[in-house]
């Protein structure tokens, strides 16, 4: 089963942002969490089964750092959790799909991650996430 889990933000000041998505989702985010191997910082709301991650770098060498720095704040990427991670990227790759990282590692909120390049996938950057049990 896939199903979305997050749709990931990139934010340049996670206080003010926190405070914007507190004010359109009506409630305050319920984690906050660094991810030290991505060096960013991330924030979580919850939205009937699915999140929003907000995520603020925090070393200016990072990924999101340099998102912003190219694209601005926005949308960063969309994550679909699957049963079996492993099996997820093979099959992918076998469709066509560029995988960044073939072997799956920590992310945040207890999950192990894999990313989807975007020139395979319609320009998204597509996270897959399996909980960690």
């Amino acid at each position: 089963m896939i199903r979305i889990d997050h749709i990931g933000i990139a934010v340049r000041d996670m206080e003010a942002s926190n405070e914007l998505f507190r004010k359109l989702l009506g409630e305050a985010h319920y984690k906050v969490e660094a991810v030290e191997s991505e060096h960013v910082a991330t924030s979580f709301f919850k939205i009937g089964e699915s999140k929003i991650e907000l995520l603020e770098a925090s070393d200016p060498e990072s990924a999101i750092a340099k998102f912003i720095e190219k694209r601005g704040e926005g949308i960063h990427h969309i994550a679909f959790e699957v049963d079996d991670i492993r099996a997820e990227i093979e099959r992918l790759e076998a469709e066509g799909f560029i995988p960044l990282n073939r072997e799956p590692k920590r992310g945040a909120d207890n999950k192990l991650v894999a990313f989807l390049h975007p020139k395979s996938a319609g320009g998204v950057l597509v996270e897959l996430c399996q909980s960690i049990k």
